[in-house]
């Protein structure tokens, strides 16, 4: 399983130094992907931990200020990225066009992109799988048929974000089954609403192949007690 820690836009030089320090004495049996704020990229140290990005420029290398490009990704030994963040659709109105682009050029630095799918309010369950398939459809269309088997697909409904709230499993099994319809050969990630406490419940999935984590992954105990749970 791979679980991905997205730190979003939290902790100070200190703090993550601290974060780190607590990071790097966890041990399992699951691939861990931690996604700091860009600025901690640099300062990434951990052995136990993969590292990821949470963002990266839909342009290559040049005149583009305040960005960052995959080459440079890669320069830092980053080995995933996440795109289509519902944040970054919503608050930086993100096209699923300029997801696309971020995506070609990620791959042809070996970067592996995670890319976040999900409906922005609750849906009906026909109504979901419309939204996420045109999510799909319209930013992987530029890709080989080799090329999208490399993407990771994160559905993380927006309206769980930051909720610690989440339907029923059978509801995200469906969902789930919709999406490996499309793209059976695609490692699956939920997330939106993960706790350690409703992990029980979402780990008797039958499609997931890991997590996408934010708030709880800044909780160094929490993180530990999900998974303890994970791992029973």
């Amino acid at each position: 399983m791979i679980i991905v820690l997205n730190n979003k836009s939290n902790l100070t030089r200190e703090e993550f130094i601290e974060y780190q320090s607590e990071l790097s004495k966890i041990k399992s049996k699951h691939n861990i992907v931690l996604c700091p704020s860009i600025i901690h990229i640099a300062n990434f140290y951990l052995e136990n931990i993969h590292l990821g990005s949470q963002n990266v420029s839909k342009d290559k290398n040049g005149s583009h200020t305040g960005e960052v490009s995959s080459l440079q990704l890669k320069s830092f030994d980053v080995e995933y990225c996440l795109v289509g963040h519902s944040e970054r659709r919503e608050e930086f109105n993100e096209t699923n066009l300029v997801i696309s682009k971020k995506i070609k050029g990620l791959l042809e630095e070996k970067v592996i992109p995670i890319l976040c799918i999900g409906e922005y309010t609750k849906e009906d369950l026909d109504t979901t799988v419309k939204v996420l398939k045109k999510q799909i459809s319209t930013t992987l269309k530029e890709l080989t048929e080799e090329e999208k088997k490399k993407v990771i697909i994160a559905y993380e409904p927006r309206w769980a974000i930051g909720k610690g709230k989440t339907s029923q499993i059978k509801e995200i099994d469906h969902t789930l089954k919709s999406i490996k319809e499309i793209l059976p050969n695609n490692l699956l990630l939920y997330g939106g609403g993960i706790t350690e406490y409703n992990i029980k419940d979402l780990k008797k999935s039958s499609f997931l192949d890991g997590y996408l984590l934010g708030g709880l992954s800044l909780d160094i105990n929490k993180f530990k007690k999900f998974l303890q749970e994970l791992e029973k």
